[in-house]
């Protein structure tokens, strides 16, 4: 074990990274911790205020993470000094990606449906950073010996074949795939070859007078998001919050025509339609029996003189649909 830490960490220069990591996990969690308590009322935290304004753990977060990183800057790769600049960075990092739903919206949008965001964002980040640890490099030149990487010429070709492919699946919509094809490639390549999402600059570029591509693009993201927001929406409040506020439809796309027959928000359309009103009519005797009533015949009619045909219909209760 001291082998293989001093080997894998300390040697290159990774004992910094896993301690900002280690200090970024940890800050969120009991961030997290900390605001259920104070929401709820229970412990001996409460929010902070100065002057009546209340100020978010995103203004510490900014300052710990300037801190840190010209710390880390300066203190490079090795030493004492490195290692607390990185800790400082970590810690700084948690507060701020924690609230980063409000740099997003310019609001307080902590604990509503927004506020995932931030969980989506730190979970992303820290995965990165996990898979940088354990030796993945940006654009996969990791892969490549001694003398392939004194032969610039595929070294520029490997990384830009690999930036192209997260360009791609950028472009089609899909950034989770594009930003671990940053350190994975063959990630990228999978939303580079696949189809676009509605909406994205791919689709309303390419997509355009393609209305089979079109409709298959918008099926698969409506399967896609039907079978993946559920999970998606369970995990980010079990590590953060739930914010009481119920779902809505989404509404319909203005990129999708409600005249698409393959589109699956037409089909939803379709299945909501309400069913004609069903026709009905009189049979013979309770026709004339509505004729006579009209007339004025108190004989004839089963009601008062001067009652409908509707009401002679209901009373002699023969009405049938057709």
């Amino acid at each position: 074990m001291g082998d293989w830490w001093q080997r894998n960490i300390v040697e290159p220069g990774k004992l910094p990274l896993l301690l900002a990591l280690a200090a970024f996990v940890l800050t969120f969690v009991i961030t997290r911790v900390v605001t259920r308590l104070i929401r709820a009322g229970k412990g001996p935290f409460g929010n902070v205020k100065a002057g009546g304004v209340h100020i978010h753990h995103v203004v510490p977060g900014i300052v710990l993470t300037v801190v840190g990183g010209f710390g880390a800057v300066a203190g490079g790769r090795h030493g004492f000094g490195s290692a607390l600049a990185a800790v400082v960075f970590g810690i700084g990092a948690g507060l701020v990606l924690d609230e980063f739903a409000l740099i997003l919206h310019l609001d307080d949008v902590y604990w509503t449906e927004a506020g995932r965001k931030s969980v989506e964002v730190v979970v992303l980040t820290a995965a990165l950073v996990g898979l940088v640890l354990a030796g993945f490099t940006p654009f996969g030149v990791d892969g490549m010996s001694q003398g392939e990487l004194q032969d610039r010429a595929n070294v520029i070709g490997t990384v830009a074949g690999n930036f192209v492919f997260s360009l791609l699946a950028l472009a089609k919509g899909k950034a989770r795939l594009a930003v671990f094809g940053v350190i994975v490639p063959v990630v990228a390549l999978i939303g580079a070859v696949r189809l676009a999402r509605p909406g994205s600059p791919w689709a309303r570029r390419f997509y355009a007078r393609r209305p089979r591509a079109r409709a298959r693009a918008r099926l698969r993201a409506y399967r896609h998001d039907r079978r993946w927001s559920g999970p998606r929406r369970n995990g980010a409040e079990s590590v953060g919050h739930r914010s009481g506020t119920p779902l809505t439809r989404q509404p319909l796309r203005a990129d999708t025509p409600r005249h698409d027959p393959f589109s699956p928000y037409a089909a939803a359309a379709r299945r909501r339609r309400p069913a004609p009103a069903r026709r009905t009519r009189l049979r013979p005797a309770d026709a004339r029996a509505a004729r006579s009533a009209v007339r004025g015949s108190p004989a004839a009619s089963p009601c008062r003189p001067g009652c409908g045909p509707s009401s002679v219909a209901l009373a002699a209760g023969r009405r049938h649909a057709v």
